[in-house]
């Protein structure tokens, strides 16, 4: 095993476990009308992609559901950062986990960044990006559907095998678009 895959396998399983929380404290910054819009956006990106249909990993796989949100998070958070969010709380903690996925993903990094990008042309329970962005109604919706889908969560195993990540980098190469 690698050093790369032992700090993925300490990393990741922790990630899952708290995404619930991470989801609940990104839904706060949507509803904050004192950040700045470009920062909300990439936040937004992120949490809509919570209730996108068609995952890069659909969720109901072993060990794997969910830990493509926990990057999408994590992604976001560093381009809400470079928007303008503070230096600490909730997005520069997720956006400090990020350099791993980077190492993680190596030369497929990019393909995701661009992947988180264009998320904001998804549409999710009938909301986009600059629907949630433009309408308080649309926000405070999103925020209720982040905190119903956080209270039901249950983390997924994430077995420490390095297999695992093979199963993972397999995943995420073959679902991300060139």
């Amino acid at each position: 095993m690698t050093d790369l895959d032992a700090r993925c396998l300490d990393a990741f399983p922790n990630w899952l476990r708290g995404l619930a929380q991470d989801a609940r404290a990104l839904s706060e910054i949507v509803l904050d009308d004192g950040r700045s819009t470009d920062e909300r956006r990439h936040v937004t990106r992120s949490l809509n992609y919570l209730f996108k249909s068609l995952d890069l990993i659909p969720d109901g796989i072993e060990d794997l559901g969910f830990i493509d949100d926990a990057f999408v998070f994590r992604v976001g958070a560093v381009a809400a950062l470079g928007a303008g969010a503070p230096p600490d709380g909730a997005v520069a903690r997720l956006a400090a986990d990020a350099q791993l996925i980077e190492e993680f993903m190596a030369e497929d990094h990019g393909r995701l960044v661009r992947y988180v990008a264009s998320l904001d042309s998804v549409v999710a329970r009938g909301r986009s990006v600059d629907d949630v962005l433009g309408d308080p109604a649309a926000a405070a919706d999103l925020a209720r559907d982040v905190r119903e889908w956080a209270d039901a969560y249950q983390a997924p195993s994430f077995a420490r095998d390095p297999k695992t990540l093979v199963k993972l980098r397999a995943f995420l190469a073959a679902k991300l678009p060139a």
